[in-house]
């Protein structure tokens, strides 16, 4: 190649690496970086008893920023939109209850700032089911007191079932609401309480509202270092347990016969495939318990990162189990009699972290850990 012709090829490289935003420092001269990015979400059909819209799937985005000449908009469900407007209606495909991470650009030649919202649709047919209690965790601070109970009482001997080693505490040390999201906390140190010193605190929260049948769902995101036991899960009001709230008014009946619901446990049962994202629900009855329980799992996605959905639908002939909408357990046994189907009256819900036990030994290096959640919802 001649002289010239290296001079021209050399031009044209200097000219294509202009073209981006990465090109030189001249390349941004003049351009006012876009700034106050505001946007909302409007769910089609959404009203107090269809809190996630009409089943349709369509949402309306409205968004502004100033010096912004073009957005850019993905949907979190592998679409990416491009607008020069300020709104923009979007239907999802699919079909069940969908969570999806939204995020909003906003341009202006090289310069952009941008923003994440998180949306919660129906699509498809609705379930026929109401929205009749829940929890958004709206606000900072401490917990609503109006809807969960601080259950800290020791059981009797001063140890916590399945050689577990935490105290449980109504500290917001170990459970508070900040940023839209309740964080249950365990922590690493020595802690006195009724007597006892325990080498880790955590929450154990229970609802104080109980029902029979319906949906549960809870978004969360999970800890996962070696020894913690984060669990969403359920036990009859009628529960005789010293220290739960609603022992005093209702509890007559003995565990396992009460009847428990395990939404969500990890940590407790290693999988070859993935120990770390695991999860499995189970069911405890006066036929099948503790090690035998009647139960199914699953391997979920970056259980510590991101959020997932995690629910059970309680009829009276069978529970469903379900990662982010997807059934992964069906328990329906033929025979429905107190040893095998004790689950005809009111349960509640509890939200937690303990440490140890059967989860197995703690990483001597842990610290804390978080388990936040979204929201509780229940639909009858």
């Amino acid at each position: 190649m001649n002289f010239k012709n290296s001079l021209f090829l050399f031009a044209v490289l200097i000219s294509m690496c202009s073209c981006g935003g990465d090109g030189g420092d001249d390349d941004n001269v003049g351009v006012i970086a876009p700034s106050n990015l505001v946007f909302e979400v409007n769910i089609v059909g959404q009203d107090e008893t269809h809190p996630n819209g009409d089943g349709s799937g369509t949402i309306t985005l409205n968004f502004s920023a100033d010096n912004a000449t073009v957005y850019k908009i993905n949907m979190g469900d592998g679409e990416t939109k491009e607008t020069s407007a300020n709104e923009l209606t979007y239907t999802y495909s699919g079909e069940g209850l969908k969570t999806f991470e939204i995020n909003v650009s906003a341009y202006n030649g090289f310069e952009f700032i941008s923003s994440n919202i998180s949306v919660t649709v129906q699509i498809g047919p609705s379930t026929g089911l109401n929205l009749v209690w829940a929890d958004e965790f709206n606000g900072n601070g401490a917990i609503n007191s109006d809807n969960w109970f601080h259950q800290t009482q020791l059981p009797a001997g001063g140890n916590w079932y399945n050689n577990e080693v935490q105290h449980y505490t109504n500290r917001t040390d170990n459970s508070y609401v900040s940023d839209g999201t309740l964080k249950i906390v365990a922590k690493k140190e020595s802690f006195t309480n009724e007597g006892y010193t325990k080498p880790y605190t955590s929450a154990r929260l229970n609802s104080k509202f109980a029902f029979t049948y319906g949906r549960i769902d809870v978004r969360a995101k999970l800890p996962i270092e070696a020894g913690t036991w984060p669990a969403i899960w359920m036990l009859g009001k009628n529960i005789n347990e010293d220290g739960g709230f609603w022992d005093d008014s209702y509890g007559t009946t003995p565990w396992p016969a009460c009847g428990e619901i395990d939404i969500m446990e990890r940590g407790i049962f290693p999988n070859e495939s993935d120990p770390i994202n695991f999860i499995n629900s189970a069911l405890h009855t006066p036929c099948c318990n503790g090690g035998n329980a009647n139960g199914g799992g699953i391997v979920a996605s970056d259980v510590q990162n991101e959020f997932h959905i995690y629910s059970v639908n309680w009829s009276p002939d069978e529970m469903t189990f379900l990662l982010d909408d997807v059934v992964f357990y069906i328990y329906n046994p033929t025979v429905k009699d107190a040893d095998t189907w004790p689950f005809t009256q009111d349960q509640y819900i509890l939200l937690n972290i303990a440490m140890g036990g059967i989860a197995g030994a703690i990483d001597p290096t842990f610290t804390e850990s978080t388990m936040e959640i979204d929201y509780v919802r229940v639909y009858q």
